[in-house]
């Protein structure tokens, strides 16, 4: 499944020209169905269906990627990414607990990466976190039942959008 979802992603990836730079992810109920504070660091995590693909397929396509979580329990999310292998997949993990709706999360991986608000785009199950990270510049995208296929074909139509540029779609 993880393989077929790779080549699915790949090719919506390749539809477009204009690639964000970074794509964010917020952890839970995001990449994976649980809150990390309901669980023990010795369980093995399970992700939502589409996301081991989606992963593979946007590091075998030069795009870097980050965590944002706002997790009381940072040191099971980073146990978990460990677990799954994704650890080695994202240059910056802001995993820590915060009032502020994830902004502070995206101004520290802006100073770690440089990357501009306006070239990343992100997945988070919470429109709180959204709506506020929007306002930074940054395209987002509320999930519903995980990060799928059908998220990241939305997510890369809505930043070519407000990137000001057109999908280069072959049909």
């Amino acid at each position: 499944m993880a393989e077929e979802v790779k080549n699915e992603a790949l090719q919506t990836i390749g539809q477009y020209q204009n690639l964000p730079r970074l794509v964010v992810f917020d952890l839970d109920y995001t990449l994976w169905p649980f809150y990390c504070e309901c669980c023990y660091e010795n369980e093995m995590p399970e992700v939502y269906t589409h996301v081991k693909g989606i992963i593979e397929a946007l590091k075998e396509r030069g795009v870097d990627m980050a965590v944002a979580s706002r997790s009381p329990t940072p040191n099971i999310a980073k146990t978990f990414l460990h677990k799954l292998g994704f650890h080695s997949m994202f240059v910056a993990q802001e995993i820590f607990s915060s009032w502020t709706h994830k902004t502070e999360h995206f101004q520290r991986i802006h100073r770690k990466t440089g990357v501009p608000f306006s070239s990343m785009l992100f997945f988070d199950d919470e429109d709180r976190n959204t709506q506020a990270v929007s306002k930074m510049g940054v395209t987002s995208i509320l999930v519903g039942d995980g990060v799928n296929l059908d998220a990241l074909r939305q997510g890369l139509s809505n930043f070519n959008r407000n990137s000001g540029s057109s999908s280069t779609s072959e049909i």
